[in-house]
């Protein structure tokens, strides 16, 4: 009890000691060692004040770090601190367990993980810096890699600093030093404000109205989280009586309740620690992306309450819960191993990092379980859900209230820790979610239909080009349609960026832009509903973006050229579903419909390709006639180019010739010889070039049609 007083006493007094060096250690006002400085003798006389002697701890693992980290070589650098910083959490997760099993009290093993989580980190980043090229690190590797190693001063204060010692949120070494040195704000500023910034002059955002948000919330939590302990103790369910009394609904409501008793403590600290570093300028995060003036302070958020609460899923809970852990075990595993191995570490990892009491395995596998199960139950049941908006609501408030159950029903043994009691728990229920979750993955799963009319289709063109199935609009006027083919005609001569209409069905024409961003392709138009019985999918099959549509009837898919007649498409069509419905004549079928297919689009492309001819040679028809005319000299000119002007005067026309004999009234020679002449030759040069390209360009297009 003295300890949870003591770290109260701590996180409000960083709170107030937190805006104090906001103001008056001010990058501005003082240099950057002073801060570091400040921050660390801070940091260590709060780990003194709560814990005691147990405090050389916090400063015996870093210690140990910075040594490894100063003396080893950087291509191994980032594995050896993770050795050797996870070896000393465990023991020490190891004694607490062996001396105090069970306990709820706080202890320095909450400050330990969270250095372990900088040190290694900071390790990672340094090996990134020193040994890799930019070019194969990912994004967020480039934006956290160290190219100069730490001074004791710089990387004490990193590992110890007040505001994120006691419960956190981790920071990555970068981040901590920019906001050290100053250089935080304008780096987001910069980068996230849609507004311009003059003069390089950016106003400082105030946190106090996000701190005060922050504070209220963690009050809120704390009183919360008192409240519900007292009535819902989770050690209540260690108890003998309670097991023989409690019955099969009320077991699992207490799960539910105790847990998320549970919750609201961690609420109240990780806000709390998100509202510290707040105060202290360290968190700002840019401006919102949607206005461009409102400041973010959610760079080092480590919960979000409603979307944890409130999620219809487990993978959403997931993502709002202990986000800096995510980032860490983002940074330093799953971003590093091979793909198929990525899950596997990353939980192997985390289920070191939290200790070695069976209650946290239990709840890794029994999540993992559940969350295999949901992705077959969603899968499963959503479709016949989305037909109307009242069936949709039906089902996110069904997931958030199931989701809640299961919640409940994975996490008790994290907090119960020991093992048999977990398992009594389990067993005074019938295990009855393990066998639903059972029997989901392993008997259900069968039946999962594979496609169907609602599924979304995702067509990949080049550079991994995406288009999403969608409605077609309804508002484009129909005399667009008889026009489709001279638009995709003239799509195939003009830039990227022009526009082509698709007709996507026989009720609505959808508008489909190539270019763009990138050469990407977006369809404008809502998403298609699942009350729909036909899904259009567009099949790219050549380099002037000529398409097919894959219309989906009941299942059937009917795959149909833009291009070609109503009747060819439905001959293809019958041929397709033969083949597909009669397997005694699929072979002969699929053959000859295939072979008749293949005819007519090589019909098809053949007229392309002649369309394509003609318009060219009806385009550069005027090129050529230009050129003849430049070629013939006039005689009023003795051979040069008369080009009638008005004079300055607006008296009469000025000859302006080629070969300079011209006058303008008599008064003034104005002579143009040299550079007319070198102007037209040019002229004449690039026609004669076009002319050449257009007897040659047919016969490529022809190649390409034939390939």
């Amino acid at each position: 009890m003295t300890t949870l007083v003591n770290f109260l006493i701590t996180q409000f007094l960083a709170l107030i000691l937190a805006s104090a060096f906001r103001s008056y250690l001010h990058p501005s006002k003082v240099s950057a060692s002073t801060r570091h400085a400040i921050g660390l003798v801070i940091g260590l006389f709060f780990g003194y004040f709560c814990f005691g002697q147990q405090a050389i701890h916090i400063a015996g693992l870093p210690a140990v770090c910075y040594v490894v980290i100063r003396t080893q070589n950087p291509q191994i650098v980032q594995r050896l601190v993770m050795v050797v910083a996870l070896f000393y959490l465990s023991c020490i997760h190891l004694h607490r367990q062996y001396y105090d099993y069970g306990s709820y009290s706080l202890d320095i093993t909450g400050p330990l993980m969270i250095i372990t989580q900088k040190v290694t980190s900071l390790a990672f980043s340094i090996h990134d810096g020193f040994t890799c090229e930019m070019k194969d690190l990912t994004q967020s590797q480039q934006q956290h890699a160290i190219r100069k190693l730490p001074s004791p001063l710089e990387f004490f204060s990193y590992t110890l600093h007040f505001q994120g010692l006691m419960a956190g949120p981790l920071v990555f070494y970068k981040d901590y030093i920019d906001f050290i040195e100053g250089c935080h704000i304008m780096k987001h500023t910069s980068r996230n404000a849609k507004h311009e910034i003059d003069n390089k002059i950016v106003h400082e955002p105030s946190p106090v109205k996000v701190v005060i948000k922050k504070v209220i919330a963690s009050l809120v939590c704390a009183l919360i989280f008192v409240k519900f302990a007292t009535i819902y103790p989770i050690k209540t369910m260690k108890d003998d009586d309670f097991l023989k009394n409690s019955g099969f609904f009320y077991t699992l409501w207490f799960m539910m309740m105790a847990t998320t008793a549970v919750r609201f403590k961690y609420y109240f600290a990780w806000l709390m620690a998100d509202a510290i570093c707040n105060n202290s300028g360290l968190g700002f995060n840019g401006y919102d992306q949607r206005d461009g003036v409102t400041p973010r302070w959610d760079m080092l958020s480590n919960i979000q309450v409603l979307e944890f609460e409130f999620g219809t899923n487990f993978r959403n809970c997931i993502n709002a819960w202990n986000a800096g852990t995510n980032r860490w075990l983002r940074m330093v595993v799953f971003e590093r191993v091979p793909k198929r191995y990525g899950t596997v570490l990353t939980f192997s990892l985390s289920a070191l990092w939290h200790g070695f009491y069976p209650g946290y395995y239990m709840t890794f596998a029994t999540g993992a379980l559940i969350v295999m199960a949901a992705r077959v139950a969603r899968k499963m049941f959503r479709p016949s859900f989305q037909r109307t908006g009242n069936s949709r609501m039906f089902y996110d408030i069904l997931t958030c209230l199931v989701t809640r159950v299961f919640m409940g029903y994975a996490t008790f043994p994290f907090v119960l820790l020991e093992f048999k009691a977990s398992l009594r728990m389990y067993l005074n229920v019938f295990m009855c979610l393990h066998l639903v979750a059972l029997i989901t993955v392993f008997i259900l799963s069968k039946y999962v239909p594979r496609g169907g009319g609602n599924r979304m289709v995702n067509v990949q063109f080049d550079s991994k080009l995406k288009t999403k199935t969608a409605d077609p609009p309804t508002d484009i006027p129909s005399s667009w349609h008889d026009n489709v083919l001279e638009s995709r005609t003239m799509s195939a001569l003009k830039p990227m960026g022009a526009l082509a209409l698709v007709k996507e069905s026989n009720n609505g024409t959808g508008i489909r832009f190539r270019g763009g961003e990138n050469g990407r392709r977006s369809d404008s138009g809502s998403q298609l509903s699942s009350t729909n019985s036909q899904q259009l999918v567009h099949d790219v099959v050549d380099p002037f973006c000529l398409t097919t549509t894959t219309t989906t009837i009941n299942g059937n898919h009917k795959k149909t050229d833009d291009f070609m007649p109503e009747e060819d498409n439905n001959n293809s069509a019958t041929i397709t579903a033969t083949t597909n419905f009669n397997s005694a004549t699929s072979t002969a079928n699929g053959k000859s419909g295939s072979k008749l297919t293949r005819e007519r689009i090589k019909e098809k492309l053949e007229q392309e390709t002649r369309n394509i001819e003609d318009f060219i040679d009806k385009t550069m028809t005027g090129f050529v006639e230009l050129k003849d005319d430049l070629m013939r000299m006039p005689n009023e000119t003795n051979g040069g180019l008369y080009i009638p002007r008005k004079s300055n005067g607006g008296t009469g026309p000025v000859g302006i010739s080629v070969n300079g004999n011209a006058n303008a009234d008599g008064n003034s020679n104005i002579t143009t010889g040299n550079s007319s002449n070198a102007f037209l030759k040019k002229e004449i040069d690039a026609l004669n070039a076009a002319v050449q390209q257009v007897n040659v360009l047919p016969a490529v297009l022809s190649n390409g049609h034939a390939k």
